[in-house]
């Protein structure tokens, strides 16, 4: 089934334009981006990509959804099945990237998680030994004994 995608220029010309014609907006991405994203589109609803039921959107809007693939592979899959069940779907061309590096709208979340840090290595006791040792002042150089201050015989 061929899919119907929208560009940004064109999808930001009817979130701009007459309420009656705007479109929902459904953020489809992947659990682990949507749990560690901050960001979605303005008034966009949550739509589990496991579960492609359109909860509570109407047949009688067009409805955009978006992912953070800028190849579209997820919206594409739940345009495929929102279409199938009558909804009039379209996919963000370019996904939520595209939108973001052309500085359009967005609005803010609650990440579910913080993104985990680096961990970092620990280092193994021998590197620490060594480690500190470069860093220890050098001891004094040893002088040669002075034959004048030696016991004579």
């Amino acid at each position: 089934m061929a899919v119907s995608r929208i560009t940004k220029e064109d999808l930001k010309q009817r979130l701009d334009g007459d309420q009656s014609a705007r479109p929902a907006l459904a953020d489809v991405r992947l659990k682990y981006a949507w749990d560690h994203s901050t960001l979605k589109l303005p008034g966009a609803v949550r739509l589990d990509p496991k579960n492609p039921q359109a909860a509570g959107l109407t047949k009688d809007r067009d409805l955009v959804l978006y992912d953070s693939d800028p190849n579209e592979i997820t919206s594409v899959r739940m345009a495929a099945a929102l279409g199938a069940a009558g909804h009039r779907v379209h996919v963000l061309a370019g996904g939520l990237p595209e939108w973001v590096s052309a500085n359009l709208p967005t609005e803010t979340k609650d990440a579910v998680r913080a993104v985990p840090a680096p961990a970092q290595a620990a280092a193994p006791p021998a590197a620490t030994a060594a480690a500190a040792a470069a860093q220890a002042p050098a001891p004094a150089p040893a002088q040669a004994p002075d034959p004048a201050a030696a016991p004579k015989a």
